[in-house]
């Protein structure tokens, strides 16, 4: 429907562009027919004024219908002035000057008007990419070409390689290389496999597909983005409402400006070049062009806005309070240490684990899984698993049991922990462990960690550069990964093992003393403290409705250097939009002096008014690119794990 309206509304705009043309065309014919019969020894007069005052009225018709509309009712808006100013001018005789000034403000209001369209639909571009048509499969195995909004959660989807995705499912056949920019910002195509989520208007670039649909429509991801940049559109910030303010008194106070002007000099052509320079149209276009081309910079990075009052929250910010698990760290736990005991090798470690791991679906297991598949270490046949909730796994193997899990529950089996007495065995700060134990036999420990993300510790050095120093992690995990985790971000506080109703005092009280606190999260567990900071921003939130909902701010990639780029953009949209501001008043001082100087009159007065206008709008355009070079982080290469006598070599896993 929005694209309809824009559509629409840029038709309107192309038909009032025509009408503008022709009216300019037949107020410079005036000028030619003036010259042309006065050379001929007749009175050009007549056929100047007719040309002219054809030419304004056709130019003046749409500004004195939107003035009278708006009088109707009973709003007082700016461009009332310039109505005034070209009836003035017809009223005096002066039709050339009333068609000059009719053209140059018509055009300048087209040109404003056809900017901020497309923006808009720059804004548009980058979510509508939901193709119309869709292959829904029959259950006999054929497919029928159906219309995208009609598919319901459930259906199954026939994605071939260059089609965009009609919505949002999960992957029950095939493997693809996908391309997620209009959703994450991140332009790196991502490798998708059966299970994996995709979501709808993203393009599959390399196989073919078959996706159950998840959600369609508007609750697909794309559809909640949609719906975010519509409202944040219709949002105000306090700067914007306190133009509003002064609005109603500017329109009675410049006419009777003007007034006494034409009283004490008698001069009608003084009074309506200052009509024409004072209506404000560089200052009404300030800050709404300055947000348009903001939330289009943020868009094409995958950073939505749901309310644009929170960008200038963005430039306040003193504290922001991380979540650990999905924010700073991947939220993933890899294996990053093994230590086999005296006497066993870490191949024949990982390989018992392996062994019983591999038929399990837990974090933990699919961390020893992913790492054995890289060893290629191979496995055996089991004859018997267990899993036991929250302590690990049993099996058996060719007569032996075997046991995967806590040490403490292992103790609870009466298995001796004595061959791992020396100190070097002892477990790391930092680490969860888990023992592998086979035939009453300790054969040694597997050590995990959620890693950091590689661009986390960047984005936090960045924020410090910015300004933002007080930057505190909190956490429901142990003291010992929290800290880890926290030295290695350089946070300047860190908070563990606490509840999600601990994040939401820690919040209340930084507030309480003064700070300006945005929070960041994955919007799950975190969504109390995300809607009780200043800002409240959602990490990842691709997909995740409890994301969109909870937080103000949602970052649809898991990439943490946005956020002091939406800070950066916060500061660079609110130095704009004070450019603008200033460059408007200094335009309407300078030209009405210049007026009342007698150096311009209300043909040069209408020009400049469109050249500032212009000005104002280019100058806000600069933000639409800002942020292009921010490239996708890449982490950089590894080498592969090496498995040598008595020593797994995994840091790089």
């Amino acid at each position: 429907m929005a694209h309809h309206h824009l559509k629409s509304e840029s038709g309107r705009i192309t038909l009032k562009l025509i009408a503008t043309l022709i009216g300019g065309i037949l107020v410079l014919a005036s000028f030619a027919a003036h010259w042309w019969f006065s050379a001929g020894g007749n009175d050009g007069r007549f056929y100047r004024d007719v040309l002219a005052a054809a030419g304004a009225i056709l130019l003046a018709i749409p500004l004195w219908s939107h003035a009278l509309h708006a009088l109707w009712h009973g709003e007082m808006h700016m461009d009332e002035l310039v109505a005034l100013a070209i009836l003035a001018a017809m009223a005096v005789g002066d039709y050339q000057a009333a068609g000059v000034v009719a053209f140059f403000l018509l055009l300048s209001n087209l040109i404003e008007s056809r900017t901020a369209l497309g923006a808009r639909e720059a804004i548009e571009g980058l979510i509508r990419l939901t193709p119309t048509r869709a292959r829904r499969l029959r259950p006999d195995g054929g497919e029928d070409d159906v219309d995208a909004p009609v598919l319901r959660p459930g259906d199954v989807v026939v994605v071939r390689p260059g089609d965009n995705i009609p919505a949002d499912g999960q992957i029950i056949k095939g493997q693809s290389t996908i391309n997620e920019a209009n959703i994450t910002g991140e332009s790196l195509p991502v490798e998708k496999q059966v299970g994996a989520e995709v979501f709808g208007g993203t393009s599959n670039v390399t196989g073919a597909l078959q996706v159950r649909v998840t959600k369609a429509g508007a609750d697909t991801t794309l559809g909640r983005v949609q719906h975010l940049i519509l409202e944040a559109e219709r949002t105000r910030i306090p700067l914007m409402r306190l133009m509003d303010q002064y609005a109603s008194w500017y329109t009675p106070v410049t006419l009777m400006i003007a007034g006494v002007v034409w009283f004490f000099t008698k001069n009608a052509e003084m009074a309506i070049s200052l009509l024409v320079v004072s209506c404000p149209c560089a200052l009404i276009l300030a800050t709404p062009t300055a947000i348009v081309a903001a939330l289009s910079a943020s868009a094409r990075l995958g950073i939505y806005i749901k309310d644009v009052a929170n960008l200038e929250w963005a430039k306040k910010l003193t504290t922001i309070v991380f979540d650990k698990t999905g924010t700073l760290t991947t939220g993933e736990l890899a294996v990053t240490r093994l230590m086999p005991a005296p006497g066993v090798d870490a191949a024949e470690l990982l390989k018992t684990a392996y062994t019983l791991e591999r038929l399990s679906s837990h974090p933990v297991a699919r961390a020893i899984v992913a790492v054995a598949e890289k060893a290629r270490v191979g496995y055996e046949e089991i004859e018997h698993a267990e899993e036991v909730s929250g302590k690990g796994v049993r099996g058996n193997v060719r007569g032996e049991e075997i046991f995967v899990g806590r040490q403490s529950w292992l103790r609870e089996q009466n298995v001796d922990f004595s061959v791992l007495s020396d100190e070097k065995f002892a477990e790391p700060e930092g680490l969860s462990t888990l023992y592998v134990v086979r035939g009453g036999r300790v054969l040694g420990w597997i050590g995990l960690e959620d890693r950091t993300r590689p661009e986390a510790r960047s984005a936090l050095d960045e924020l410090r550069q910015i300004g933002v120093r007080n930057l505190i992690m909190v956490t429901g995990d142990r003291w010992s990964v929290a800290r880890r985790v926290a030295r290695e971000m350089g946070c300047s506080d860190v908070q563990a093992e606490v509840l999600p109703q601990d994040k939401l005092a820690l919040v209340s009280a930084l507030k309480e003393k003064g700070h300006v606190v945005a929070v960041v999260g994955d919007g799950v567990n975190d969504a109390p403290a995300l809607a009780a900071g200043n800002l409240g921003v959602a990490m990842g939130a691709a997909g995740s409705d409890v994301a969109m909902n909870s937080a103000s701010v949602a970052l649809m990639s898991s990439d943490l250097r946005k956020l002091p780029f939406m800070i950066r953009l916060s500061r660079e949209t609110t130095g704009i939009i004070w450019q603008n501001l200033i460059f408007g008043i200094a335009f309407i001082v300078l030209s009405g002096a210049a007026i009342l100087y007698g150096w311009i009159g209300p043909m040069w007065a209408a020009f400049l008014h469109t050249i500032a206008s212009a000005i104002v709008v280019f100058n806000s355009a600069r933000i639409v690119r800002y942020g292009e070079h921010l490239e996708p982080h890449v982490a950089p290469a590894r080498g592969r794990d090496e498995i040598e006598a008595g020593r797994v070599s995994l840091q790089s896993v």
